[in-house]
């Protein structure tokens, strides 16, 4: 691999984290603002919540990378925004599945519910982020051939 692509390929991942860390905090804000403000033990209202959230960081998630991340394969068309919205939909049923099974899990564990919540919100915020990156990164935004460099 030559040194500009490993270079490159860092700056997608730091670009992809720092909008990460953005999202995060779109996705655990809202969750937790919905858990405030409407209380509840209901999973499956939890669930929403996480939805709620998940879709405004994963909206805030495309424009930035799009615009910072992937900027040269960002060409908007239909077929890249559909395979965004796939690919969002594939990682908000993993973000879903995980937080669930947490959730779960927690069941057998005694932390106050906040924190298992949290915690749960971590977990499915990682895994699927990392899953998101490597969909956008070889689906939504794959690579193209790159220009000779006449220098």
């Amino acid at each position: 691999m030559k040194q500009w692509q490993i270079g490159r390929g860092s700056k997608q991942v730091m670009s992809f984290s720092a909008i990460g860390v953005m999202n995060a905090l779109v996705d655990i804000g809202v969750l937790n603002l919905l858990m405030l403000l409407f209380p509840t033990d209901d999973r499956i209202q939890l669930i929403v919540y996480n939805t709620i959230a998940y879709t405004l960081a994963i909206t805030n998630s495309y424009f930035w990378n799009a615009k910072l991340t992937f900027p040269s394969k960002a060409i908007h068309d239909r077929k890249q925004v559909l395979l965004f919205l796939a690919q969002a939909i594939i990682a908000l049923g993993i973000s879903n599945l995980v937080f669930y099974g947490a959730l779960l899990i927690f069941e057998w564990i005694t932390f106050p519910r906040y924190i298992e919540r949290n915690i749960s919100k971590g977990l499915a915020m990682l895994i699927s982020s990392a899953s998101s990156f490597f969909m956008m990164k070889h689906l939504v935004f794959p690579r193209t051939k790159q220009k000779q460099n006449s220098n």
